[in-house]
């Protein structure tokens, strides 16, 4: 990849400092980008963001800043995706003990199509690839948000398309992506 941040912006590890920015991004995204909001089933680590992933040594959370302010996320952590709602066999196919999750991987819209969620993801897998146990990168998207099929199939490769099965139900078009390392 090697795709530096776009001009007038940091990605970098998060801090303490930042992780009201970094939730107002996320929750941001939950309400005004998916429409169904907060949802404690899917979105627990939001309101720890510290002790899920800067208190985590194989968690990580980064941020992309412009002018100071936290404008994109990405957060990485260990273990792939939950039976129910997911598939039991990609639960079981990634465990935590190898299996490195990125997760909410969000942009402000007025930061958008700027390269910031390559930079970020590309962050993310340098911070994979020097952690030791991890031997995948692992991931689903919501595929009825604008670009985000198109911009996941460009790095990873789909293990599972489980828009057929309506896993999330409406609105929620689920795809999951392995990264290669």
């Amino acid at each position: 990849m090697n795709q530096p941040p776009p001009q007038g912006y940091l990605v970098r590890h998060a801090t303490v400092t930042d992780l009201d920015g970094a939730r107002r991004v996320m929750l941001d995204t939950f309400y005004r980008e998916f429409g169904y909001g907060y949802v404690p089933e899917w979105h627990r680590d939001v309101l720890d963001l510290r002790g899920t992933y800067l208190d985590e040594p194989r968690h990580a959370l980064l941020v992309a800043e412009c002018d100071g302010e936290v404008v994109a996320t990405t957060g990485v952590r260990s273990g792939g995706p939950a039976h129910p709602p997911h598939p039991l066999r990609l639960s079981e196919r990634y465990s935590p003990w190898n299996t490195a999750q990125l997760v909410r991987v969000y942009v402000a819209p007025a930061h958008r199509r700027r390269g910031l969620a390559g930079a970020l993801v590309e962050a993310a897998a340098d911070f994979v690839t020097g952690t030791p146990g991890y031997d995948r990168i692992y991931l689903h998207t919501n595929a009825d948000v604008e670009g985000a099929e198109a911009f996941w199939r460009s790095l990873a490769k789909e293990v599972f398309d489980a828009r057929p099965t309506g896993e999330h139900g409406p609105g929620v078009g689920t795809v999951h992506f392995e990264i290669p390392l």
